[in-house]
């Protein structure tokens, strides 16, 4: 019997999986923070100051994290591809409703009400693609996956600043209000598709042969079996667990600080035109799509994460302390904007091999959203902080400064928690 090709296997998977969690992600984060290139007009419209948008942008995260952990471990039980479609469906139509907001209130209600609704959709993605690929093949496969975050950035403002530009005033709707409703819709089309077509796991993929359905999962339940056992309830009480949530909360600070403020940034530059402002927000995106596939395959190639993610930490740093330093010189500012962006969005898909490297089951599901759930509270803090700080001096510099410290924090503490060996995530957690 002629051996099995492991490379063509998972590459088969992955041409069957990725495109369809990558657009649910690129969806995902477009309609997380769309409001940003939203503000642009809807902050004269409705009245909004800096304080009040940051706070709306913000308590989006309060809803995602009371219902993080709860939502994995019911996708843990009913299956990817109910929940995720539910997930889909429940936060599409509510982004759509967020068009018809006049007040603050209902502004905080409508961002709440969908944090609540997307809760469990990033947790649940990373934990349904480790059943799918070994340790061993999952930084290329999450650095791949995470390519639809730096994308959103890309084709979203593009997308978003010509929206604003075009469309405002047409059928009596803001360029705002369209620009929720255009980039709502489509999540709710993904959500039914996924519903009817997305595999539960390798034992019902009817599109894997029996000899490639029995090798994978021989693979996965060997490395399941080699895990240190932690039980669901000691997820909560594990002291490394939470040194990973204080790492991913300040990866969060700086990737939701550029990520809502980033047209404000620009616009502040001296850039007055939307659209000059959505091709701008573009270029960081190219930049970071590029770092991001040079750190993954980087770090399967060497099996290394430790010196990886401190390079990327340190790069997110270093660009925020540009940004204040030149924010009122546009190319400059920008090149700034791209050496954070790059730093930035290199860190997760080389974070995810941590806890994923530990946890097994239910646990895994659990321990996994727990850690996004609770390093997911940046994204109220960093929106919040940037507004606050703006609003009470007038100035963007200091929340920048404070932004850039956050990622030092989370350099050290990756330094000091992250092992050195060729299983660096077990070896880093179980103290191996």
């Amino acid at each position: 019997m002629r051996p099995l090709d492991e490379d063509k296997l998972f590459s088969k998977i992955s041409w069957r999986i990725l495109p369809v969690l990558m657009l649910g992600f690129f969806l995902c984060y477009l309609n997380r923070v769309n409001v940003g290139f939203a503000k642009l007009q809807m902050a004269d419209d409705l009245q909004f100051s800096d304080a009040v948008y940051g706070f709306g942008a913000g308590i989006f995260f309060l809803g995602y994290f009371l219902l993080e952990v709860p939502s994995n471990v019911i996708l843990h039980r009913v299956g990817a591809r109910r929940w995720i479609s539910r997930i889909m469906l429940t936060w599409g139509v509510l982004s759509c409703l967020t068009i018809f907001v006049k007040t603050p209130m209902q502004f905080y209600v409508m961002r709440f009400l969908l944090g609540l609704a997307e809760a469990g959709f990033i947790p649940g993605a990373i934990y349904y693609m480790s059943q799918w690929y070994p340790a061993a093949r999952r930084g290329r496969a999450w650095g791949t996956f995470y390519i639809a975050l730096a994308a959103s950035g890309v084709i979203g403002g593009l997308l978003s600043g010509s929206i604003l530009r075009f469309m405002s005033g047409l059928g009596g709707l803001r360029g705002w209000q369209w620009l929720i409703l255009c980039e709502g819709v489509p999540t709710l089309l993904l959500g039914a598709y996924i519903f009817f077509r997305m595999s539960e796991g390798v034992a019902r993929a009817d599109w894997l042969t029996d000899a490639e359905r029995r090798h994978l999962s021989g693979l996965l339940e060997a490395e399941e079996k080699a895990k240190p056992h932690v039980d669901f309830r000691a997820v909560f009480s594990n002291g490394r667990v939470w040194t990973l949530v204080l790492i991913y909360f300040s990866y969060n600070m700086g990737l939701y600080a550029i990520s809502f403020w980033m047209p404000t940034l620009i616009q502040k530059m001296g850039v007055a035109d939307n659209l000059t402002v959505g091709v701008l927000s573009a270029l960081p995106g190219v930049c970071a799509i590029v770092s991001m596939v040079i750190f993954g395959y980087s770090a399967d190639r060497h099996g290394e994460r430790k010196w990886h993610l401190i390079v990327a930490f340190l790069m997110a740093a270093i660009g925020f302390v540009l940004c204040a330093v030149w924010q009122n010189q546009p190319v400059l500012g920008v090149a700034a904007l791209c050496l954070a962006n790059m730093g930035v969005l290199s860190i997760p898909a080389l974070f995810w091999s941590l806890p994923t490297a530990l946890l097994t089951g239910v646990a895994a599901a659990a321990g996994i959203a727990m850690i996004n759930a609770l390093g997911n509270l940046a994204g109220f803090a960093a929106p919040y902080l940037v507004g606050y700080l703006k609003t009470a001096t007038g100035r963007t510099d200091m929340a920048l400064y404070v932004v850039s410290a956050i990622l030092i924090l989370g350099l050290v503490l990756v330094a000091a928690v992250a092992g050195r060996s060729r299983q660096p995530a077990r070896a880093a957690l179980t103290g191996n």
